[in-house]
């Protein structure tokens, strides 16, 4: 009993796969089209944190006056400028416990009433 295989389709744009049994699209296209899809979300929850990241440091190196390392600002001027807390690349403790929250190269260290120490890393951490 001969019987005749099921064609196979493009899992992108369902159509007709020529070639090898194991072939699963039709060309390179629709596999970059299709794999892109599977991980939109992932790439753009990626893009959205690297964007925010990216808006804090601005934030951080425009409240710096260029040649110094540091300054000091409010919350509300950093809340203003549209910083958002939750969003830094690490953070460094010096000897004295005090914690730096870092975006990058760019740091602030909380102190008493609302006031910020902002600084400009000189070397990596």
């Amino acid at each position: 009993m001969n019987t005749i295989p099921a064609q196979k389709l493009c899992l992108a744009c369902n159509k007709p796969v020529k070639g090898r049994t194991d072939k699963k699209f039709c060309d390179d296209v629709c596999r970059n089209q299709y794999h892109n899809e599977l991980k939109a979300d992932t790439n753009n929850l990626m893009r959205n944190i690297n964007h925010a990241l990216g808006k804090n440091r601005r934030i951080l190196e425009a409240l710096i006056n260029e040649g110094d390392e540091m300054a000091k600002t409010t919350k509300e001027i950093l809340l203003q400028e549209g910083f958002q807390f939750k969003y830094i690349t690490h953070t460094y403790t010096n000897k004295k416990n005090s914690t730096y929250f870092f975006c990058y190269d760019h740091g602030y260290l909380p102190l008493e009433n609302d006031w910020y120490l902002l600084v400009r890393a000189t070397e990596p951490r």
